[in-house]
């Protein structure tokens, strides 16, 4: 493949990484969209207001109000310019006339802004990129403090509400355990990814002459070979077969191996739900990192190291087998079809390996309503804009013209502009919409990208067809809990997410022998590790039935 200029392939992965991130940790996606994707070149398109209204909002067309509308905004800012001057603001004031005053709070702090705020009593409107976790959904629904608002979607969100009816696990995974909703999601129903895979050094893959491994013994076996027989060519033994970062970077990949698809909770085929840290297949994915860590096989600072001194290491190709979102983030050079995505591998388990599916929604509570709001039904029309093409468009790349132009209207074809002075395109981008290295509501349709995808992006789309979507399996739903359930299970979860850290980087350096596996269950078992898997079985069941 043709080499590719970096910052096309970087612009359009950042773009896309919006989806992700969980996660992500990184994570990232396969440009995919959903049959939802032209809605909005109706209900929302135009500027031609239908006459049917409510109370002075439109039911459709823009402008969405007949009489100027103020409403406050509480958000997270990546600090890259006033959202006030930003071009997408402008427009959408323009378009809605709706004029929206911003209180933001930088990213690091913000969650703790937002706990003040709920707490001080002195609401916004609504609050957007807000990470309002299903905890909080269903304490602050519950007191009325965020409305419901499925009423709202079905008579004022036109895109949204074909997005939800055409996906109804999504409604499902947004509808809190009393029947309402209080919080948006972003939603990507064609997204592969749910945290960044593993890629390979394809120079060392060749300097080896060495096919991908398909079972983790034949995995062992590679690792082993790059140890020993320099493939990165310099006479020194300075290869480092896997390296990782707190095997946060990993972990969900890994798990695969053996047969799990969630580091919590997942359920099985027979809808029987499980902790995952005190399964079988666990120890098994143990077991094999401590072969790997034994036989320096697993980078020995990877409990200690940074995500960048792992990258630094990488562009010193020393790195065989490594996490991120693409392999030139880590490995340095231009995008390009050298380094292969890790097709998962095999143990002794059997019907593995598997992978957790992208769940379809990138981040759940991104957008919510509060009781101070003076005009729900217009707030509605706002955010909706965001679920359909034109503005998904808007928030997202910004208005035509500045980073971009149509190349063929009719077909939704479009081209990159030049940067204004040089600048980078993916910086430049922060300074024209706040939809910027923060979780946002809205939606990621595969026609956004017609045009603007490099041979990089379809080679990746192609790699994650063939050995990712084959053994892709759904990830456990958003199921809610009640308010007693949450209070209890988030108890317990604390502690055992910090005993189960802390256990598997002893059993993975040896420091705690596997012969204690058993002494470890145990431990489990008294911290309420059944109780959870008992708690989210109720929750998963009424998820399944719908309610």
């Amino acid at each position: 493949m043709q080499k590719l200029k970096r910052r096309g392939a970087l612009t359009l992965s950042l773009l896309l990484l919006a989806s992700l991130l969980a996660a992500c940790g990184s994570s990232g996606n396969t440009a995919g969209g959903n049959a939802a994707g032209n809605s909005g070149t109706g209900a929302n398109s135009g500027t031609n207001a239908s006459k049917s209204e409510t109370g002075g909002v439109k039911k459709d067309g823009f402008p969405i109000v007949d009489e100027p509308l103020t409403l406050t905004m509480f958000a997270p800012d990546a600090g890259m310019a006033d959202w006030n001057t930003m071009p997408v603001i402008q427009e959408m004031e323009k378009l809605s006339g709706i004029k929206v005053e911003f209180q933001t709070s930088p990213i690091d702090s913000f969650s703790t802004k937002k706990n003040l705020v709920f707490a001080s009593g002195d609401l916004p409107d609504m609050l957007y990129a807000a990470d309002i976790t299903p905890a909080e959904q269903v304490t602050y629904g519950s007191q009325g403090i965020l409305i419901p608002l499925e009423d709202l979607i079905d008579n004022y969100a036109p895109n949204l509400k074909k997005i939800l009816d055409e996906n109804p696990d999504v409604r499902k995974n947004i509808t809190t355990t009393d029947g309402h909703i209080y919080a948006l999601p972003f939603i990507d129903t064609a997204a592969v990814w749910y945290r960044g895979p593993m890629w390979y050094n394809g120079k060392f893959l060749k300097a080896l002459n060495a096919e991908e491994p398909k079972t983790t013994e034949e995995l062992y076996t590679y690792l082993k070979r790059v140890k020993e027989e320099d493939p990165n060519g310099n006479g020194q033994a300075d290869e480092i077969p896997l390296s990782s970062v707190k095997l946060d970077d990993l972990r969900m990949f890994f798990l695969g191996f053996w047969g799990m698809y969630d580091p919590v909770i997942y359920a099985d085929k027979d809808d029987k739900v499980h902790y995952s840290p005190q399964e079988e297949g666990y120890k098994g994915y143990l077991t094999f990192m401590n072969r790997l860590w034994k036989e320096e096989l697993l980078d020995h600072e990877t409990f200690s190291q940074t995500d960048d001194q792992k990258k630094a290491k990488g562009k010193n190709n020393q790195l065989a087998l490594f996490s991120d979102f693409h392999p030139y983030f880590t490995l340095g050079g231009e995008p390009s079809d050298e380094h292969p995505l890790m097709t998962p591998v095999a143990s002794e388990i059997a019907g593995t390996p598997v992978y957790g599916k992208h769940p379809g929604m990138s981040a759940n509570g991104t957008f919510a309503i509060t009781k101070s709001n003076p005009n729900p039904e217009a707030t509605m029309r706002w955010i909706d804009y965001q679920y359909g093409y034109e503005g998904a468009t808007l928030w997202t790349q910004g208005p035509e013209g500045l980073l971009w132009q149509y190349k063929d209207k009719e077909n939704k074809v479009k081209e990159w502009l030049p940067v204004p002075g040089g600048k980078d395109r993916e910086e430049y981008r922060g300074t024209i919409t706040p939809n910027y290295g923060i979780l946002t509501p809205g939606v990621n349709l595969s026609e956004m990208t017609n045009g603007l995808k490099t041979e990089f992006d379809k080679w990746i789309e192609q790699q994650t067809q063939e050995k990712l979507v084959p053994i892709g399996k759904p990830p456990f739903p958003n199921a809610f809990l009640t308010t007693e359930e949450q209070s209890e299970v988030s108890a317990l979860l604390s502690d055992l997410k910090t005993y189960v850290t802390q256990m598997e980087a002893k059993f993975v350096t040896g420091q705690e022998p596997l012969d204690n596996w058993d002494k470890y269950i145990s431990q489990l078992k008294k911290m309420g590790s059944d109780r959870v898997a008992e708690v989210y079985q109720a929750a998963y069941d009424r998820w399944n039935q719908g309610s």
